[in-house]
């Protein structure tokens, strides 16, 4: 089963996020760039779906140079190929022109399967993945905490907020997946030796075969951003009761204009 995992690369969680002065994009210069943990676990699956079923697993990103680095984080963890689409034509696009450039990618390639992250933890639109499949005319199944494949029939379960449901569907088709399908693997001294030895197919939007003015407008825009304020501290309300404690409450509400 060959088997494709779309990924892109985001600021480290941890990172201290600031905004530039026109309030239009973050400050890169100081932050640390990793694999976005959703698409870890779609990596992760792959590999096992490679480790049961046989195939290959190809990593597909679309983003600036540095995003090699996330791909040589899945190659580490195993994958066999990676390949990073990189054009200055690129910066600006929203999701469906990012869908339609990877898609046009995917066609020259051979899969079974293709995985990705649930969402991105930068921009968590949540879009890709249901973009991609538009564009390839396959099935799309989102929040995919199991799956499993026999007979060129994927079964899945889709876990949300308010139910659990199984779904089948005939192959090829495209699953993003959740938080619980997997633990992905720790990555392994050998294994990041070998992942620097991996050559990355690096392709242009003219080596796919597409003119940027050919690219849709983008359909969302960016019109400003703001780091959100720091929390006031707690306020604890005296009182020797309860009684005493929800008089003191309401007084204090009114004096803030809340009550």
């Amino acid at each position: 089963m060959d088997t494709i995992v779309l990924i892109k690369q985001v600021p480290d969680t941890e990172s201290a996020i600031e905004v530039d002065a026109q309030a239009a994009r973050i400050v890169e210069d100081n932050l640390n760039w990793v694999l976005n943990p959703y698409d870890e676990i779609a990596v992760e699956e792959a590999l096992r779906i490679k480790e049961s079923l046989g195939g290959t697993v190809t990593l597909l990103c679309a983003g600036p140079k540095r995003s090699q680095d996330a791909l040589r984080s899945g190659l580490a963890m195993g994958a066999d190929q990676a390949i990073l689409i990189t054009d200055p034509d690129l910066d600006g696009c929203d999701t469906r022109g990012l869908a339609q450039v990877l898609a046009a990618c995917i066609k020259t390639l051979e899969y079974g399967l293709i995985l990705c992250g649930q969402r991105a933890v930068d921009d968590d639109l949540q879009l890709t993945g249901a973009s991609v499949a538009h564009e390839l005319d396959i099935p799309y199944i989102s929040d995919v905490t199991h799956q499993e494949i026999e007979d060129q029939t994927l079964r899945c379960r889709q876990s949300t907020d308010r139910a659990h449901m199984k779904i089948k569907s005939p192959l090829p088709a495209l699953i993003a997946v959740q938080r619980g399908l997997n633990e992905p693997r720790y990555i392994s001294l050998p294994g990041m030796m070998k992942a620097k030895k991996k050559p990355i197919d690096t392709k242009t939007l003219s080596d796919l075969g597409l003119e940027p003015s050919a690219l849709p407008q983008p359909n969302i825009r960016i019109e400003s951003l703001k780091v959100p304020s720091s929390k006031r501290a707690g306020e604890m309300i005296p009182g020797e009761s309860p009684e005493e404690q929800a008089a003191n409450l309401a007084t204090r509400l009114r004096e803030m204009d809340l009550l």
